[in-house]
C-alpha cells in the first residue's frame, strides 16, 4: 500500500443525511454481523465502487496519470477501452453462468494499459481508484468495531469490493481486518469469487461457512445500503437485515425494482453508532 497516494488523495468526507430514521428491532440474539463496505462502512464519494459517471468528471487528472505512467493515448479513448474490456469480460462471464460477474479490476488494466506487469497493473488501479472514488470512514466507525469486538459479536463483511479495498481499512484505521476483530474466514469480496451482489452466490457461501461455525443464520445481522444488492438477497439466505440509511450519496432504496417492491430491513440505522442500542 502506498501511503504517499492515499496522503495526495484523500481528504475528510462528511456522509450528506437522509430523510430515514432509525427504526425497527431485532427478535433474535444476534452473535454475528456481516457488513458491506462502500457506502456502509466507509463513505464512498461516487454512491459506491460503481465509477463510470465520476470517471467522466476527472479527464484532467486521469490525463495527468496517464502521463505519470508513460502511457500516450487520449483519455476518453482510454477511459472507452477501459470499460470495453470490463464489458467483455462481464459478457464472457456470463456465458458461464455467472448471473453478477465481477472482475479483478488489475487484470483489466493490465489489459488496456497493455502491460502484463502486475504489480505495475495494481499501482495505476490504486491511484485510479483513489482519483474517481475517494472514500472516507463513516462516522464512528471505529468505535462501533472496538464495542462489538469487546462484546465477542463475530463480525464478517460481504461486499463488492477489489484488492485496494482493504487497504482503506489499514489507512484510516491503522489496523488489517483481523486485528478490528473480523473473522478471517467470514471475508467474502466480490472480486475473489467472480461473483458481485447482488448475486446470491457470496450470501450462501457465508452462510455455509457460518453453518460450519454453528451459527444460526437468523442469529445474524447484516448491514448494507442498499436494498436490492444488501437486504433483498441477505434476507433470501435467512439472515436478519439492517439498512444503513446514514448517507445520501449511497443510499439505495430501490423502489423501482419488482423483486424489492416488498422487502423491507428489519432495523434502520442512520448512523453506525446506532448498533450499539441492539446490543445493550
Amino acid at each position: 500500500m502506498n501511503k504517499d497516494l492515499f496522503k495526495k488523495y484523500l481528504t475528510p468526507l462528511s456522509p450528506l443525511p437522509t430523510l430515514l430514521n432509525q427504526k425497527g428491532k431485532l427478535d433474535n440474539e444476534i452473535k454475528c454481523i456481516l457488513f458491506d463496505v462502500y457506502g456502509t462502512l466507509f463513505i464512498s464519494a461516487s454512491g459506491d465502487i460503481g465509477i463510470a459517471k465520476k470517471v467522466l468528471e476527472k479527464t484532467q487528472e486521469i490525463k495527468f496519470l496517464l502521463k505519470k505512467f508513460k502511457i500516450d493515448i487520449n483519455p476518453k479513448t482510454f477511459l472507452k477501452d477501459f470499460f470495453d474490456t470490463i464489458e467483455k469480460q462481464h459478457a464472457k462471464l456470463r456465458k458461464k453462468g455467472i448471473d453478477f460477474p465481477e472482475i479483478e479490476i488489475d487484470d483489466i488494466w493490465m489489459r488496456v494499459i497493455g502491460d502484463d506487469n502486475p504489480e505495475r497493473a495494481r499501482a495505476f488501479a490504486l491511484e485510479f481508484e483513489l482519483i474517481v472514488n475517494p472514500a472516507y470512514p463513516m462516522p464512528n466507525i471505529e468505535e462501533v468495531l472496538r464495542e462489538l469486538k469487546n462484546r465477542n459479536i463475530i463480525l464478517g463483511i460481504i461486499s463488492n469490493a477489489q484488492f485496494f479495498t482493504p487497504y482503506l481499512f489499514d489507512w484510516f484505521l491503522k489496523s488489517d481486518l483481523k486485528h478490528l476483530g473480523f473473522e478471517p474466514d467470514l471475508i467474502f469480496f466480490s472480486y475473489k469469487s467472480g461473483y458481485a451482489k447482488p448475486s446470491s452466490f457470496l450470501f450462501k457461501v457465508a452462510s455455509s461457512k457460518l453453518k460450519d461455525m454453528n451459527i444460526p443464520t437468523d442469529s445474524v445481522l447484516y448491514i448494507g445500503n442498499d436494498i436490492l444488492n444488501d437486504i433483498y438477497p441477505a434476507q433470501k439466505e435467512g439472515f436478519k437485515t439492517g439498512l444503513f440509511a446514514g448517507d445520501a450519496r449511497s443510499l439505495r432504496l430501490r423502489k423501482d425494482e419488482p423483486v424489492c417492491e416488498n422487502v423491507s430491513a428489519d432495523i434502520v440505522i442512520t448512523d453506525l453508532i446506532q448498533l450499539l442500542d441492539y446490543f445493550d
